[in-house]
């Protein structure tokens, strides 16, 4: 395989660590900002108790962070094995859905729409479960393998 000019890989290596920072302050920008939603929540009348409403957006904005947090672990593993870890991105979307799902007015859909989410639910889950299942496999056969 070629190798990469190592101007590339210098810029490459750059803007992933931009990325890297850019993310970083995202999500410590992100994670007070949800304190402080929570906590004016929880201070609004009637005191320490939340509305439903005010539950699927907290839910929703804590599912946000997480996304951010797998997005920076994608990105720290392209930036350390140079390669883009096929699982993390899996897991990603799957949180993305689950997000979407949490904060989703299910009364307020066509059940065709449903059926789509349902759909793409499924498939994630099955492509997660033969991207583990292959990694395992490849990973069981390299320790077999003679020397």
């Amino acid at each position: 395989m070629t190798r990469m000019p190592d101007y590339l890989r210098r810029f490459s290596r750059g803007v992933v660590l931009a990325l890297i920072l850019m993310m970083m302050f995202t999500v410590a920008v992100s994670t007070v900002e949800l304190l402080v939603i929570l906590v004016q929540e929880l201070l609004a009348p009637p005191a320490f108790l939340l509305g439903i409403d005010n539950l699927f957006a907290i839910f929703g904005f804590f599912m946000m962070i997480l996304i951010a947090l797998e997005l920076l672990e994608s990105i720290r593993a392209y930036l350390t094995d140079d390669s883009l870890h096929v699982e993390v991105v899996f897991l990603v979307a799957m949180i993305a859905i689950a997000r979407k799902v949490i904060i989703l007015e299910v009364r307020d859909l066509d059940p065709l729409r449903l059926v789509g989410i349902a759909a793409i639910i499924l498939a994630l889950s099955v492509g997660y479960y033969f991207v583990k299942r292959a990694m395992s496999t490849s990973h069981h056969s390299a320790r077999h393998l003679p020397e």
